[in-house]
């Protein structure tokens, strides 16, 4: 399972948009075409979106393009995810020569595949036998260069058979969960259970969640951490109920150059993403909306970060080199 495809003038993306019901690959061929596939949500997850923004590079440099206004534009496409702005910076410092752009990018995906299965093994310790996990959003094959981020904690434990079911938010507006993270759950044969994210909180309160284990967006130097809407909820509510709470990450998402989860810009997309499911109306035409893709979560709800460098726990003033 990959959500993307490089041969070698264009990068397939597999429209995740259109999961689980169809199976599209949209051709990527320019900086452009990838800026869509980014904000249009046909990718998602940060070091998926950093990958497809190092392969935007490359695809800017065989069209001749100005790298740094396809930079620009790239770095736009999604500001919270930091992974992505990395990657163009990553790719940038490389020149300009096709050939070692394209084996940049093809490391950095490389890269990030090593990463999610440390971070797979970094994360075994903190699954107690028979655990019952909770997770939000998706952060698998889909969201990455390979098994995931929580979802690689996942699958690891499911493959030693420490894990007993697995909780998946449905994760409005997009819902990844529903559509994303179930499928790979299936996909894999791990037991699991698809919730709305309004019932998490009982769900928690009723004892039948050992852990929760999400991804990340954006970490802040003091552990703060920017990941999808809901996530917030979900952490308030672990630390009322005494469940762990733990943050799976690459090194690649902490963000040595903030300080604060307070300076981390919150992506607010459009209201139609709230309004309107599937093609279909669910409100009034024109009923104001508020539609954050991310929220911020103090590093004081956070037990621990499972990260390619190992498991971190509070307090989280020193990181690993990465």
């Amino acid at each position: 399972m990959t959500p993307l495809r490089w041969r070698g003038d264009r990068l397939e993306v597999l429209d995740q948009a259109l999961l689980p019901h169809e199976e599209r690959w949209r051709d990527c061929r320019s900086s452009a075409d990838v800026v869509a596939a980014i904000t249009e949500m046909a990718v998602r997850g940060a070091p998926a979106i950093g990958i497809t923004a190092a392969f935007g590079i490359v695809l800017a440099a065989r069209g001749g393009e100005d790298l740094a206004a396809a930079a620009r534009l790239l770095k736009a496409a999604r500001p919270t995810a930091v992974n992505l702005a990395g990657a163009v910076d990553r790719m940038l410092a490389v020149g300009t020569e096709v050939g070692r752009l394209e084996r940049e990018a093809r490391a950095l995906w490389e890269e990030d595949r090593a990463s999610c299965d440390a971070i797979g093994r970094a994360g075994l310790p903190w699954v107690p036998e028979g655990a019952r996990i909770l997770t939000h959003c998706n952060t698998g094959a889909l969201a990455t260069g390979g098994d995931g981020t929580a979802l690689a904690v996942i699958r690891a434990a499911h493959r030693a058979g420490t894990v007993s079911r697995v909780y998946c938010t449905e994760t409005r507006p997009w819902l990844q969960g529903a559509r994303l993270t179930a499928w790979e759950l299936a996909s894999e044969g791990i037991e699991y259970r698809l919730l709305v994210d309004s019932a998490a909180a009982g769900l928690l309160r009723s004892g039948g969640v050992d852990l929760v284990i999400v991804g990340a967006d954006r970490v802040a130097l003091n552990g703060d951490v920017a990941n999808k809407v809901g996530t917030l909820s979900l952490a308030f509510a672990a630390r009322a109920c005494g469940v762990p709470f733990h943050v799976a990450i690459p090194l690649s998402t902490l963000d040595r150059h903030t300080t604060t989860g307070a300076d981390i810009p919150v992506e607010e997309r459009g209201a139609d993403e709230v309004r309107v499911v599937r093609g279909r109306p669910v409100a009034a035409p024109g009923t104001p909306v508020w539609n954050p893709a991310f929220d911020v979560t103090p590093a004081e709800l956070v037990s621990g970060f499972v990260t390619d460098a190992g498991a971190i726990e509070p307090p989280y003033g020193v990181w690993p080199a990465g």
